[in-house]
Protein backbone atom coordinates (compact mmCIF):
# COMPACT_ATOMS: atom_id res chain seq x y z
CA UNK A 1 0.00 0.00 0.00
CA UNK A 2 1.41 3.48 -1.06
CA UNK A 3 1.82 6.56 1.56
CA UNK A 4 -1.17 9.31 1.25
CA UNK A 5 -0.50 11.65 -1.04
CA UNK A 6 -0.29 15.68 0.51
CA UNK A 7 -2.22 18.16 -1.72
CA UNK A 8 0.30 21.09 -2.06
CA UNK A 9 -0.32 23.04 1.06
CA UNK A 10 0.09 19.81 3.50
CA UNK A 11 3.27 19.94 1.25
CA UNK A 12 3.96 23.41 2.40
CA UNK A 13 3.73 22.95 6.33
CA UNK A 14 5.34 19.44 6.37
CA UNK A 15 8.14 20.61 4.26
CA UNK A 16 7.94 23.87 7.32
CA UNK A 17 7.88 21.59 10.45
CA UNK A 18 11.00 19.57 8.84
CA UNK A 19 13.06 22.42 8.36
CA UNK A 20 12.24 24.29 12.08
CA UNK A 21 12.68 20.72 13.68
CA UNK A 22 15.95 20.06 12.10
CA UNK A 23 16.87 23.52 12.96
CA UNK A 24 16.05 23.33 16.60
CA UNK A 25 15.42 20.44 18.14
CA UNK A 26 11.82 21.87 19.46
CA UNK A 27 8.25 20.91 18.88
CA UNK A 28 6.78 23.17 15.95
CA UNK A 29 3.33 25.10 16.74
CA UNK A 30 1.25 26.81 14.61
CA UNK A 31 1.92 30.43 15.26
CA UNK A 32 5.74 29.86 14.53
CA UNK A 33 4.67 28.48 11.50
CA UNK A 34 2.11 31.33 10.45
CA UNK A 35 4.83 34.00 11.43
CA UNK A 36 8.08 32.54 9.77
CA UNK A 37 6.29 31.07 6.47
CA UNK A 38 3.99 32.69 3.77
CA UNK A 39 1.66 30.10 3.86
CA UNK A 40 -1.60 32.04 2.82
CA UNK A 41 -3.77 30.82 5.28
CA UNK A 42 -4.38 31.40 9.19
CA UNK A 43 -3.01 30.04 12.01
CA UNK A 44 -6.28 28.32 12.87
CA UNK A 45 -6.45 26.99 9.69
CA UNK A 46 -2.60 25.80 10.07
CA UNK A 47 -3.10 24.15 13.22
CA UNK A 48 -6.36 22.39 11.52
CA UNK A 49 -3.47 20.94 9.07
CA UNK A 50 -1.28 19.88 11.78
CA UNK A 51 -3.81 17.98 13.29
CA UNK A 52 -4.89 16.17 9.97
CA UNK A 53 -0.75 15.58 9.11
CA UNK A 54 -0.74 14.15 12.31
CA UNK A 55 -3.90 11.55 12.17
CA UNK A 56 -2.43 10.32 9.32
CA UNK A 57 0.52 9.74 10.40
CA UNK A 58 3.27 12.66 9.28
CA UNK A 59 3.53 14.03 12.85
CA UNK A 60 3.60 13.51 16.00
CA UNK A 61 3.04 15.53 19.47
CA UNK A 62 5.36 14.52 22.12
CA UNK A 63 2.62 16.64 24.68
CA UNK A 64 -0.24 17.67 24.64
CA UNK A 65 0.14 21.07 24.58
CA UNK A 66 3.44 20.93 22.74
CA UNK A 67 3.70 21.70 18.59
CA UNK A 68 4.54 19.31 16.40
CA UNK A 69 7.47 17.05 15.01
CA UNK A 70 7.68 15.21 12.10
CA UNK A 71 7.47 11.08 12.27
CA UNK A 72 9.36 8.66 10.63
CA UNK A 73 6.55 8.74 8.04
CA UNK A 74 6.52 12.09 7.59
CA UNK A 75 10.41 12.16 7.08
CA UNK A 76 10.04 9.43 4.90
CA UNK A 77 7.79 11.86 2.77
CA UNK A 78 10.16 14.57 3.12
CA UNK A 79 13.09 12.77 1.73
CA UNK A 80 11.02 10.91 -1.22
CA UNK A 81 8.66 13.84 -3.04
CA UNK A 82 9.87 17.51 -1.23
CA UNK A 83 13.59 17.66 -1.30
CA UNK A 84 14.38 20.51 -3.72
CA UNK A 85 18.01 18.52 -5.17
CA UNK A 86 21.07 20.77 -4.49
CA UNK A 87 25.05 20.30 -5.65
CA UNK A 88 27.19 20.52 -2.45
CA UNK A 89 28.87 24.22 -2.12
CA UNK A 90 31.93 24.00 -3.81
CA UNK A 91 34.17 24.16 -0.19
CA UNK A 92 32.01 21.17 0.63
CA UNK A 93 33.19 19.35 -2.48
CA UNK A 94 37.45 20.32 -2.64
CA UNK A 95 37.19 18.89 1.45
CA UNK A 96 35.75 15.67 0.23
CA UNK A 97 37.49 15.21 -3.37
CA UNK A 98 40.91 16.58 -1.09
CA UNK A 99 40.89 13.41 1.05
CA UNK A 100 40.15 11.05 -1.27
CA UNK A 101 42.82 11.92 -3.54
CA UNK A 102 44.99 12.47 -0.92
CA UNK A 103 45.63 9.10 0.79
CA UNK A 104 47.83 6.20 -0.82
CA UNK A 105 46.59 3.10 0.43
CA UNK A 106 43.27 2.14 -0.02
CA UNK A 107 42.35 2.50 4.25
CA UNK A 108 44.29 5.88 4.59
CA UNK A 109 41.96 7.12 1.71
CA UNK A 110 39.00 5.95 2.99
CA UNK A 111 39.99 6.60 6.69
CA UNK A 112 40.38 10.31 5.71
CA UNK A 113 37.56 10.78 3.00
CA UNK A 114 35.20 9.52 6.29
CA UNK A 115 36.80 11.93 8.34
CA UNK A 116 36.38 15.15 6.38
CA UNK A 117 32.69 13.77 5.53
CA UNK A 118 32.27 13.59 9.63
CA UNK A 119 33.73 16.91 10.25
CA UNK A 120 32.11 18.93 7.46
CA UNK A 121 28.08 17.00 8.72
CA UNK A 122 28.51 17.01 11.94
CA UNK A 123 27.43 13.75 11.88
CA UNK A 124 28.74 9.96 12.72
CA UNK A 125 30.16 8.70 9.84
CA UNK A 126 30.83 5.12 8.50
CA UNK A 127 32.59 3.26 5.32
CA UNK A 128 32.92 -0.37 4.81
CA UNK A 129 35.10 -1.77 1.92
CA UNK A 130 33.63 -5.31 0.10
CA UNK A 131 36.21 -8.21 0.25
CA UNK A 132 35.83 -10.94 -2.76
CA UNK A 133 33.47 -8.03 -4.65
CA UNK A 134 33.62 -10.01 -7.89
CA UNK A 135 32.05 -13.37 -6.99
CA UNK A 136 29.14 -14.49 -8.29
CA UNK A 137 26.66 -17.38 -7.44
CA UNK A 138 27.44 -20.16 -10.30
CA UNK A 139 24.46 -22.63 -8.82
CA UNK A 140 22.10 -22.21 -6.00
CA UNK A 141 20.22 -25.42 -5.00
CA UNK A 142 17.80 -26.87 -2.46
CA UNK A 143 17.48 -30.33 -1.43
CA UNK A 144 15.37 -31.74 0.72
CA UNK A 145 16.75 -34.34 3.13
CA UNK A 146 13.82 -35.23 5.22
CA UNK A 147 10.40 -34.02 6.11
CA UNK A 148 11.41 -31.21 8.50
CA UNK A 149 15.04 -30.32 7.42
CA UNK A 150 16.63 -29.25 3.49
CA UNK A 151 20.13 -28.53 2.44
CA UNK A 152 20.71 -24.91 0.73
CA UNK A 153 24.16 -25.37 -1.30
CA UNK A 154 25.55 -22.42 -3.21
CA UNK A 155 28.34 -23.43 -5.70
CA UNK A 156 30.36 -19.91 -6.34
CA UNK A 157 32.46 -18.99 -9.18
CA UNK A 158 36.04 -18.57 -7.44
CA UNK A 159 34.86 -22.59 -7.16
CA UNK A 160 33.71 -22.17 -3.34
CA UNK A 161 30.72 -24.59 -2.20
CA UNK A 162 29.12 -23.42 1.18
CA UNK A 163 26.16 -25.55 2.66
CA UNK A 164 23.58 -24.12 4.71
CA UNK A 165 20.75 -25.99 6.87
CA UNK A 166 17.08 -24.62 6.70
CA UNK A 167 14.50 -25.47 8.07
CA UNK A 168 11.48 -27.02 6.30
CA UNK A 169 7.89 -25.77 7.24
CA UNK A 170 4.95 -28.67 7.49
CA UNK A 171 2.81 -29.31 4.50
CA UNK A 172 5.11 -28.49 1.80
CA UNK A 173 5.84 -31.01 -0.99
CA UNK A 174 8.55 -31.99 -3.19
CA UNK A 175 6.58 -30.15 -5.82
CA UNK A 176 6.93 -26.73 -3.77
CA UNK A 177 10.74 -27.06 -3.33
CA UNK A 178 11.09 -27.89 -6.91
CA UNK A 179 9.23 -24.47 -7.51
CA UNK A 180 11.84 -22.83 -5.06
CA UNK A 181 14.92 -23.95 -6.97
CA UNK A 182 13.36 -22.47 -10.20
CA UNK A 183 12.76 -19.37 -8.36
CA UNK A 184 16.43 -19.26 -6.29
CA UNK A 185 17.89 -19.91 -10.12
CA UNK A 186 16.38 -16.81 -10.81
CA UNK A 187 16.93 -14.29 -8.52
CA UNK A 188 20.64 -15.66 -7.40
CA UNK A 189 21.73 -17.59 -10.42
CA UNK A 190 24.93 -15.82 -12.33
CA UNK A 191 24.51 -12.57 -9.76
CA UNK A 192 27.15 -10.81 -7.69
CA UNK A 193 27.28 -12.65 -3.70
CA UNK A 194 27.07 -9.02 -2.53
CA UNK A 195 24.43 -7.63 -4.15
CA UNK A 196 21.74 -10.37 -3.25
CA UNK A 197 22.74 -8.84 0.34
CA UNK A 198 20.64 -6.18 -0.61
CA UNK A 199 18.37 -7.96 -2.66
CA UNK A 200 14.69 -8.73 -1.32
CA UNK A 201 13.77 -12.30 -1.37
CA UNK A 202 11.55 -14.03 -4.23
CA UNK A 203 8.51 -14.50 -3.43
CA UNK A 204 5.07 -16.30 -5.20
CA UNK A 205 2.85 -13.46 -3.57
CA UNK A 206 0.18 -16.93 -3.86
CA UNK A 207 1.68 -19.55 -2.30
CA UNK A 208 2.15 -18.35 1.79
CA UNK A 209 3.85 -21.71 3.11
CA UNK A 210 6.58 -21.81 -0.14
CA UNK A 211 6.83 -17.52 0.21
CA UNK A 212 8.03 -18.65 4.09
CA UNK A 213 10.64 -20.94 3.42
CA UNK A 214 12.15 -18.72 0.68
CA UNK A 215 12.30 -15.57 3.18
CA UNK A 216 14.37 -18.48 5.28
CA UNK A 217 16.44 -19.56 2.55
CA UNK A 218 17.00 -15.99 1.77
CA UNK A 219 18.21 -15.33 5.31
CA UNK A 220 20.53 -17.90 5.11
CA UNK A 221 21.78 -16.86 1.40
CA UNK A 222 22.44 -13.12 2.64
CA UNK A 223 24.76 -14.68 5.90
CA UNK A 224 26.72 -16.23 3.32
CA UNK A 225 27.16 -13.36 1.71
CA UNK A 226 28.00 -10.94 4.25
CA UNK A 227 30.44 -13.93 6.00
CA UNK A 228 32.43 -13.95 2.31
CA UNK A 229 32.52 -10.22 1.34
CA UNK A 230 32.57 -8.78 4.81
CA UNK A 231 35.97 -6.54 5.72
CA UNK A 232 36.74 -3.84 8.23
CA UNK A 233 34.31 -0.88 8.72
CA UNK A 234 36.02 2.81 9.43
CA UNK A 235 34.03 4.96 11.70
CA UNK A 236 34.77 8.77 12.45
CA UNK A 237 32.87 11.55 14.46
CA UNK A 238 30.82 9.73 17.51
CA UNK A 239 31.40 12.95 19.39
CA UNK A 240 29.06 14.60 17.10
CA UNK A 241 26.33 12.12 18.13
CA UNK A 242 26.73 12.87 21.81
CA UNK A 243 25.83 16.69 21.01
CA UNK A 244 22.89 16.13 19.43
CA UNK A 245 19.55 17.33 21.72
CA UNK A 246 17.59 14.67 21.38
CA UNK A 247 20.97 12.12 23.00
CA UNK A 248 21.93 14.32 25.68
CA UNK A 249 18.95 12.90 27.63
CA UNK A 250 20.23 9.86 27.75
CA UNK A 251 24.03 9.78 27.02
CA UNK A 252 24.63 6.28 28.60
CA UNK A 253 21.98 4.43 26.70
CA UNK A 254 23.96 6.20 23.45
CA UNK A 255 27.09 5.41 24.37
CA UNK A 256 25.53 1.76 25.26
CA UNK A 257 24.21 1.61 21.47
CA UNK A 258 26.96 2.97 19.93
CA UNK A 259 29.53 0.34 21.71
CA UNK A 260 26.72 -2.54 20.36
CA UNK A 261 26.85 -0.85 16.73
CA UNK A 262 30.71 -1.15 16.70
CA UNK A 263 31.29 -4.75 18.21
CA UNK A 264 28.65 -6.34 16.10
CA UNK A 265 26.78 -6.63 12.32
CA UNK A 266 24.53 -4.06 13.90
CA UNK A 267 26.57 -1.60 11.65
CA UNK A 268 27.08 -3.98 8.81
CA UNK A 269 23.50 -4.22 8.58
CA UNK A 270 22.06 -0.82 8.19
CA UNK A 271 24.83 0.03 5.91
CA UNK A 272 23.74 -3.24 3.71
CA UNK A 273 19.90 -2.78 4.52
CA UNK A 274 17.66 -3.79 1.17
CA UNK A 275 16.33 -0.81 -0.31
CA UNK A 276 13.64 -0.33 -3.16
CA UNK A 277 13.67 3.28 -2.68
CA UNK A 278 15.03 6.26 -4.82
CA UNK A 279 17.63 6.98 -2.38
CA UNK A 280 19.39 4.78 0.06
CA UNK A 281 18.07 6.44 3.20
CA UNK A 282 16.88 4.02 5.94
CA UNK A 283 15.35 6.08 8.61
CA UNK A 284 14.16 5.15 12.04
CA UNK A 285 11.33 2.36 12.16
CA UNK A 286 12.58 1.49 9.08
CA UNK A 287 15.25 -0.19 10.80
CA UNK A 288 14.69 -4.05 10.95
CA UNK A 289 16.82 -3.72 13.83
CA UNK A 290 15.15 -2.09 17.22
CA UNK A 291 18.46 -0.52 18.38
CA UNK A 292 18.80 1.84 15.38
CA UNK A 293 14.65 3.19 15.17
CA UNK A 294 16.42 6.55 16.50
CA UNK A 295 18.99 7.06 14.25
CA UNK A 296 19.16 7.45 10.06
CA UNK A 297 21.60 6.02 7.59
CA UNK A 298 21.95 8.11 4.26
CA UNK A 299 24.18 5.62 2.42
CA UNK A 300 25.94 5.07 -0.93
CA UNK A 301 28.23 2.51 -2.93
CA UNK A 302 31.30 3.37 -4.23
CA UNK A 303 33.31 1.40 -6.96
CA UNK A 304 36.26 0.64 -8.59
CA UNK A 305 35.28 1.00 -12.44
CA UNK A 306 32.31 -1.21 -12.21
CA UNK A 307 32.71 -2.87 -9.27
CA UNK A 308 31.33 -2.18 -6.11
CA UNK A 309 34.43 -1.04 -3.50
CA UNK A 310 32.53 -0.65 -0.80
CA UNK A 311 29.67 1.80 1.42
CA UNK A 312 29.87 5.09 2.35
CA UNK A 313 27.06 6.69 4.86
CA UNK A 314 26.26 9.40 7.24
CA UNK A 315 23.87 8.28 10.55
CA UNK A 316 22.92 10.01 12.38
CA UNK A 317 19.02 11.31 14.19
CA UNK A 318 15.99 10.84 12.34
CA UNK A 319 16.45 14.53 12.87
CA UNK A 320 18.95 14.67 9.85
CA UNK A 321 19.32 17.57 7.39
CA UNK A 322 18.44 15.03 4.45
CA UNK A 323 18.42 18.31 1.49
CA UNK A 324 22.27 18.73 2.46
CA UNK A 325 23.19 15.38 3.31
CA UNK A 326 22.07 12.74 1.17
CA UNK A 327 23.47 15.09 -2.01
CA UNK A 328 26.45 15.32 0.06
CA UNK A 329 26.86 11.43 0.43
CA UNK A 330 26.27 11.01 -2.99
CA UNK A 331 28.94 13.24 -4.31
CA UNK A 332 31.52 11.66 -2.28
CA UNK A 333 31.01 8.20 -3.29
CA UNK A 334 31.59 9.88 -6.58
CA UNK A 335 34.68 11.43 -5.24
CA UNK A 336 35.89 8.23 -3.87
CA UNK A 337 34.93 6.35 -7.38
CA UNK A 338 36.81 8.60 -9.22
CA UNK A 339 39.83 8.47 -6.98
CA UNK A 340 39.95 4.49 -6.85
CA UNK A 341 39.36 3.87 -10.23
CA UNK A 342 42.46 6.09 -10.90
CA UNK A 343 44.40 4.40 -8.60
CA UNK A 344 43.11 0.79 -8.99
CA UNK A 345 41.48 0.55 -12.33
Amino acid sequence: MGMTELDPRKQSILRAVVFEYVSTAEPVGSELLTQKYDLGVKSATVRNELADLAEQGFLDQPHTSAGRIPSDQGYRYFVDHLIVKRDPEAGMKQKVKGAAEDGEALLTMLRETTRALSRLTHLFTAASLVRDAHVTVRNAVISALGPNQALLILVLSNGHVENRMVELPAGLTLDDIGRANELLSQAAGSKPLRALIRTKPPITGRHLLLDKFLASVWTNLRSVGKDLTRSSVTTEGEEFLFAQPEFKRDLGALSELLETIKDSDLLLDALNAPSDRPQSVTIGREHRQEQLHQLSVVRQSFFVGDSEAGIIALIGPTRMHYESSIPLVNFTAKALTEALTKFFG
